[in-house]
């Protein structure tokens, strides 16, 4: 056997070590530990070391949130995020809108189940609607709440803004927040007022450009067949695009695929600069040549990050990894600050 020690170029002597999961450890030092090993847990890893910097006071962070995280219990890390001031900008969909608004009036999603014992998965769900309980994976949600929301936004928020003529729907998140928030105090709701909350009370403008596709969009729509209310799809465009332009540094910190992490991307392709730190957190792989999975370098080429950005790609559960990487991120910055 020959000795190629010496022809190695791309090789550097970094054995793999052994990650540790011992009683005690923090969150930070857990994610540390997962440095030592490969796969997956590297990059988890990275994501943590990325994310940290992407908190810094001088670093803009546009937050891309898709999916159905909000129903399913990351509602409260994205507001404590907001109102930390670790959010600049929020991108997110019409249903998380949605879910968020229910909760801060009252509403609430319940535990469940995808296929029940002695039942087919068609069989409970043929059940549930029978019920009016509507089902998101094993969250369920009483069809009762989509009422209380419908009222929500004819008397607090639509009634509001129909007198503006055409509105953007950044305004609208914004009033739906302001909404949210005082209907929460109010009504002296248990759960704490959200996402659009905390983003109407810091002055974080949250975009949601494929609103239409929600509960939110079709009431949106209903509303407007009967008053002079009505959206500018377009207007949002020049506020984010500014926002984008002015950054001295940018991160991206991409939750799911999807309408979000596109719209959160392509703000930079009218911009002088690109991204300098980004983060996915997907399930969608990348050999399908669909937008949700595509890799961060693959958006390099376009443009859409610094040709020497730090970026990693984490394809895992974001309801597992989200929670993991904010806070051991949180840990390091508060540890460095």
């Amino acid at each position: 056997m020959s000795d190629h020690t010496d022809e190695r170029e791309t090789f550097h002597h970094d054995p793999i070590g052994h990650a540790e999961a011992r009683a005690g450890m923090t969150v930070g030092e857990l994610a540390n530990s997962y440095g030592e090993a490969g796969i997956g847990a590297s990059d988890i890893h990275e994501a943590v070391d990325i994310y940290s910097q992407m908190l810094d006071d001088d670093v803009t962070t546009f937050f891309g949130l898709a999916g159905a995280m909000v129903p399913t219990g990351m509602r409260a890390i994205v507001s404590e995020l907001i109102r930390d001031g670790h959010i600049d900008v929020l991108v997110t969909t019409g249903a998380n809108c949605t879910h968020d608004s229910i909760e801060a009036i009252g509403g609430k999603h319940h535990h469940g189940e995808v296929t029940p014992e002695g039942q087919t998965e068609r069989e409970h769900d043929e059940t549930l609607r029978d019920e009016g309980v509507d089902r998101i994976y094993n969250v369920y949600l009483p069809q009762e709440h989509f009422v209380l929301f419908e009222n929500h936004l004819r008397d607090e928020v639509f009634s509001t803004l129909e007198d503006e003529g055409p509105v953007s729907i950044q305004r609208m998140t914004e009033e739906l927040g302001r909404a949210n928030s005082e209907v929460n105090e109010r009504e002296d709701v248990p759960e704490d007022a959200g996402v659009l909350a905390a983003a109407y009370e810091n002055d974080v403008p949250v975009y949601c450009p494929a609103f239409q596709d929600s509960v939110l969009g079709l009431q949106a729509w209903m509303y407007s067949q009967t008053s002079e209310f009505t959206i500018d799809a377009l207007a949002d465009m020049t506020q984010i695009t500014d926002i984008a332009y002015e950054a001295d540094s940018a991160g991206a910190m991409v939750v799911g695929g999807g309408v979000p992490k596109n719209y959160v991307l392509q703000t930079m392709l009218v911009s002088p600069d690109a991204y300098d730190y980004a983060v996915q957190l997907t399930m969608d792989p990348s050999n399908t040549g669909g937008l949700s999975g595509a890799t961060l370098d693959e958006a390099r080429s376009w443009g859409k990050l610094e040709k020497d950005a730090r970026n990693v790609s984490v394809y895992a559960d974001a309801t597992i990894t989200l929670p993991l990487v904010v806070a051991a991120a949180r840990e390091r910055h508060s540890t460095e600050a």
